[in-house]
């Protein structure tokens, strides 16, 4: 297909203002301290599967709620000493899927954990994660589910999760917490954001890098404007009945809204666009990149759509992780 959003020039420059609430702040602070009272009761049990040079963990903590999110842990088995980490946040739909999906930043000598979603992973990979926190009218997936309050949305569970989710990985006796960097594609974009942003307030270490790969959830009533691709169509289609409902949900928005974590993240990122993507369009990803307050690069894609640089963007992937862990 052709370019559909603005010129490239203009996509560079393109900086809007930014909508966002006055507690935002205080609303992420009062969730994440509402999680940290329960215990993080991390575990990581060794599972067999057949790779003789990995260890492969199946893992449990506790996430929003003190709710139980499972993951995986891969990591090089003949290695001394703590190694570095990627934490990495799954796409729409998916889960934490198998084991066989994940060797690859091991077998480079990194630990790598994938975090599996709640209430998700019925579509491009299979998740074993329940979501007691279900709730409201809503549509199709999960862009609408609770989206008349900040308080019920999902994605405040999720984003909660994904903190959390550092914290395990930390946690684990093979893993240096000084040196765990967060990855992320098109709604794993968004939660690495989220968590970009939220892990410095509330964790000891902080991770030191972040890969945001043309990521949902940002500039997102310019985003339904322009495409009408799922997941949102999700909001136009949930509109078209609850008509009221459009700006206290755009309100609602506003607290997850990925150019607000942007502009108060200040690790290291690599972020990715592909300038044909009628799923996340390129000015919102752009909006994200332009607020982004730390140190950054984008990787362009001229003629992908979603799926951007592919395997491309994968040896990307491994030399910023060389780069940033060589510093």
């Amino acid at each position: 297909m052709p370019h559909f959003d603005l010129p490239l020039a203009e996509l560079e420059r393109y900086n809007p203002a930014r909508v966002e609430p006055g507690n935002f702040d205080t609303f992420w602070a009062d969730t994440l301290a509402e999680a940290r009272q329960f215990d993080l009761d991390a575990r990581f049990d060794e599972v067999d599967a057949g790779y003789t040079e990995l260890i492969t963990e199946d893992v449990t903590f506790s996430g929003f709620g003190g709710h139980p999110i499972k993951g995986w842990m891969l990591r090089p088995r003949h290695v001394v000493g703590q190694l570095p980490a990627v934490v990495s946040y799954i796409g729409y739909g998916g889960g934490r899927g198998l084991l066989s999906e994940w060797t690859g930043i091991p077998s480079a000598g990194i630990a790598h954990f994938v975090m599996d979603l709640r209430g998700q992973g019925a579509g491009h990979r299979t998740g074993e994660t329940a979501d007691p926190g279900v709730g409201g009218p809503h549509f199709g997936g999960f862009l609408t589910m609770g989206i008349e309050s900040p308080a019920d949305y999902y994605y405040r569970r999720l984003f909660t999760d994904a903190v959390r989710a550092v914290e395990a990985v930390q946690s684990h006796p093979a893993v240096d917490p000084t040196r765990v960097i967060l990855s992320g594609g098109s709604q794993g974009g968004a939660i690495c954001l989220a968590a970009a942003a939220l892990s410095p307030t509330v964790i000891e270490h902080a991770p030191i890098a972040a890969i945001v790969d043309v990521p949902f959830l940002s500039h997102v009533r310019r985003a339904t404007e322009l495409v009408n691709t799922a997941p949102y169509s999700e909001l136009v289609t949930y509109f078209r009945t609850r008509r009221h409902s459009e700006e206290r949900a755009f309100e609602t928005l506003s607290y997850f809204d990925g150019v607000n974590f942007a502009a108060r993240a200040t690790l290291p990122a690599l972020f990715s666009v592909g300038l044909l993507d009628d799923i996340c369009p390129p000015s919102t990803v752009y909006a994200a990149y332009n607020a982004y307050a730390g140190e950054k690069q984008l990787v362009v894609y001229p003629y992908n759509g979603h799926e951007n640089g592919g395997p491309f963007q994968d040896a990307e992937h491994l030399a910023f992780f060389r780069r940033i862990l060589g510093r």
